[in-house]
């Protein structure tokens, strides 16, 4: 791929991560936190894709400047004007016209020459690409081009959150926390999904205090038709989301969608199973009313590894 190419490319994928990162696209990606990173990434990337305009426009004039075939033009034009000044003074001292016309005969000769091996020197060059002697001329293909599509499905499509299929696949990422904060006044009491999950199953519930809790996450149904509130838990980016699940008991309401966004309040049960996967612990929430919402700007949960 040329230099115009690769230009092209990078200054494609800059736009594309800068457009990512002033909306909310990039947080289908990677965590809140690189916003900052993936902001300078773009503006270095577009700036390098100028910077390679920039420099491969000024190799190529400083060698349309340098051509062999310009500097012998240019100096012959003076060579000419001598000789013409030279074979008119021969002709007007040579009384029989044979100086005069020899000279001409051989200017023209010279010049007939000369023109031969400009036309030939030429048309080497341009046969073999190599005209601005850089090696410029060789065409790349242009299936090359294909690799702008993902970039402009980047730009065009956003791809949805990881959901059901991915967190029923995967066995929980709940990890037993440092420590337990107090819970903020009010009740019901808003807590991360990840949060409740982690008092329910490594504190039994005693730092909860016998509150009414309030989680949001997405549905999800195992094959025995138990229903899950999941949240996929971020430590860096899309690629390494793992899922944190919880049980729902109660009155669950009778139909229930996989993918499904729900805010439900409850409280504590000591009720828990093994996930089938990798056999962590699914604690419980004994659920007293749930309503359906729409999915939030962040769909990922990075509160697991804070």
């Amino acid at each position: 791929m040329n230099r115009q190419a690769q230009a092209a490319v990078l200054f494609l994928i800059g736009a594309a991560v800068l457009h990512a990162s002033v909306t909310d696209l990039y947080l289908r990606y990677v965590k809140a936190g690189l916003r900052p990173l993936l902001l300078a990434a773009g503006v270095v990337l577009i700036v390098t894709a100028l910077a390679t305009v920039w420099y491969e426009i000024r190799e190529h004039r400083k060698a349309s400047a340098d051509r062999p075939g310009d500097r012998r033009d240019g100096a012959r034009a003076p060579e000419r004007e001598i000789r013409d000044a030279h074979a008119d003074t021969d002709t007007g001292a040579d009384a029989h016209g044979r100086t005069g016309e020899h000279e001409r005969a051989s200017w023209h000769g010279d010049e007939h020459s000369d023109r031969h091996r400009d036309e030939h020197a030429d048309g080497h060059t341009d046969s073999h690409g190599h005209g601005d002697g850089h090696g410029h001329g060789h065409r790349e293909p242009r299936v090359s081009w294909l690799l702008v599509l993902p970039l402009l499905a980047l730009i065009l499509v956003a791809p949805p959150a990881l959901g059901s299929y991915s967190a029923m696949r995967a066995g929980t990422a709940l990890q037993a926390p440092f420590g337990y904060s107090k819970l903020p006044a009010g009740d019901p009491v808003t807590l991360g999904l990840v949060d409740y999950a982690g008092r329910a199953a490594y504190d039994h519930g005693r730092s909860l205090g016998g509150r009414q809790i309030k989680i949001t996450g997405f549905v999800a149904l195992d094959r025995a038709g138990t229903p899950y509130l999941v949240r996929m838990a971020l430590n860096c980016c899309a690629a390494d989301a793992q899922p944190v699940k919880i049980g729902l008991s109660g009155r669950i309401p009778p139909v229930l969608r996989p993918d499904t966004w729900l805010e439900v309040t409850g409280g504590y049960t000591g009720k828990r199973t093994k996930d089938p996967v990798n056999g962590g612990i699914i604690p419980f929430l004994d659920v007293s009313s749930a309503r359906p919402v729409p999915t939030p700007r962040d769909p990922y949960d990075e509160s697991w590894n804070n």
